[in-house]
């Protein structure tokens, strides 16, 4: 397989309006020069190519970025793999995988509940350092139990469902996570996105910079962003955050989907489409409104996603997810295009709900979209 190309091609060549991809691209690079932010990276892609890839700030192009939420898609893209390969179905009972889930009425789980946020164990706990040993994993899925009946209620599965994917994919694999990603995706295609890498391995990620506040006064939230500024955290490869990948290799992952036989056709359709559309519950994303949720992306121009990006300027059929603190990563299969934007400028928070941030992210997803050429 020819591995995906990181030379920029020309953006008429591939559908993209050139003064349109300018626009967008000095939109992401404002939030540096105009203070905002430390540092960021963005790229955008189309028809297999890659059309714009900037660093802007005290990084470089190989610097990758934790990616928080904004990673997703990676884990699903894993996901779509193993759903290719027939490890699984979607309609295949987690227990019947993983004995160790059927209890508390878990039984009644299955693969598509886990992958659309819908299994009924939205905040089940598994933390550090509890979650680095397969064994005390697998304990811990014995002792969930369910706060509602499985796919009748969407609600973001902040880390849990991430870690019943992880299993999943191992216990039918025979390969870890990170060997699964690496030997079917990643080295075939060419990209160096990663889940969990070693300490030894994190010397080109980018160290978070507080935006609101002194570094050193910032106090680590064990349940927040800032936690995986610790490198022996990012290591532990908790799998729906700790993804690592400068903005290319993202946009050119999307554009993997469609233009190389990595995945199966079907795999992709099924992945991208709403499996479910109903108001969101809890914390996170946009509760009560309605959200469509493909298998471990967010479908369609605002989604229910934070902030309404993708952007108004998407298709319907639009998917990918944000991050904090303001990272996204969408693609847009009407358009061919596919974008990424990622920053290690965080405030106190983790999260950056200011109007700033909100305007950063609806303007950088509807420009980036804009870009089509007509």
């Amino acid at each position: 397989m020819q591995p995906m190309s990181r030379e920029l091609a020309d953006p008429a060549s591939v559908g993209i309006d050139p003064e349109r991809l300018d626009l967008f691209l000095r939109r992401a690079r404002n939030e540096v020069e105009g203070g905002r932010l430390p540092s960021c990276q963005v790229a955008i892609a189309s028809e297999g190519r890659l059309v714009g890839f900037e660093t802007v700030g005290d990084t470089t192009p190989e610097t990758r970025y934790v990616l928080q939420s904004a990673g997703r898609p990676v884990l699903a893209a894993v996901a779509w793999k193993a759903l290719s390969d027939g490890l699984f179905e979607l309609d295949t009972r987690v227990a019947d995988i993983i004995p160790e889930f059927a209890t508390n009425g878990k039984d009644a789980v299955r693969v598509r509940h886990v992958l659309t946020h819908t299994g009924g164990f939205p905040m089940a706990p598994l933390g550090y350092p509890r979650h680095v040993e397969r064994e005390q994993r697998l304990a811990a899925f014995s002792k969930w139990r369910l706060d509602w009946e499985p796919g009748s209620q969407l609600a973001f599965h902040v880390t849990s469902s991430a870690w019943v994917i992880k299993e999943l994919v191992e216990a039918t694999s025979g390969n870890s996570l990170r060997g699964f990603l690496r030997e079917k995706i990643t080295e075939p295609l060419g990209l160096t996105l990663d889940i969990g890498p070693p300490v030894h391995e994190q010397g080109d990620v980018a160290r978070y910079v507080c935006t609101d506040a002194d570094p050193d006064e910032v106090v680590i939230d064990p349940w927040g962003p800032w936690y995986l500024t610790e490198p022996d955290v990012l290591a532990a490869g908790e799998p729906s955050h700790t993804a690592v990948s400068n903005a290319a290799d993202m946009a050119l992952l999307f554009q993997a989907l469609y233009h190389t036989d990595v995945w199966s056709r079907e795999a992709v359709a099924e992945g991208t489409r709403a499996q479910v559309d109903m108001p969101m519950s809890g914390d996170f994303g946009n509760p009560g409104e309605p959200t469509k949720m493909g298998l471990f992306v967010v479908v369609g121009p605002g989604g229910g996603a934070p902030a309404g990006a993708p952007g108004r300027t998407a298709s319907p059929g639009t998917f990918g997810h944000t991050g904090a603190p303001t990272q996204m990563s969408f693609c847009d299969p009407e358009s061919g295009i596919s974008f990424a934007f990622f920053t290690n400028g965080y405030p106190k928070a983790g999260y950056d709900r200011s109007q700033g941030g909100t305007h950063q992210i609806v303007l950088l997803g509807n420009l980036a979209f804009d870009c089509a050429a007509r």
